[in-house]
């Protein structure tokens, strides 16, 4: 039954993340290069390096936020339903 209610709260909660990570790698950039947008990989006006930082920090950021909030909500789903998620409780009884 908890595997039932997680798997649709986890795919609310990754949606939620990736927007999430989103704007923070929008803010970020902004910051550290001062453009409202990172290089886009086809951008024909930018250089191989400055796409590659772009893509690095983007993909260091989703990496991060990702798992912040999916390990937040997999220690919310063991307090709220007392097992982790993924362990099997059936196991635990053998």
């Amino acid at each position: 039954m908890t595997k039932l209610l997680f798997k649709p709260l986890s795919l609310l909660v990754s949606v939620l993340s990736g927007i999430l990570a989103a704007a923070v790698f929008k803010q970020i950039w902004k910051l550290a290069a001062g453009e409202d947008e990172a290089p886009e990989a086809t951008d024909a006006q930018r250089g191989w390096r400055e796409v590659l930082i772009a893509a690095t920090v983007q993909g260091a950021i989703v990496g991060l936020v990702k798992a912040v909030v999916d390990r937040g909500a997999a220690q919310g789903a063991r307090k709220y339903f007392g097992v982790w998620p993924g362990d099997d409780p059936a196991a635990d009884a053998e």
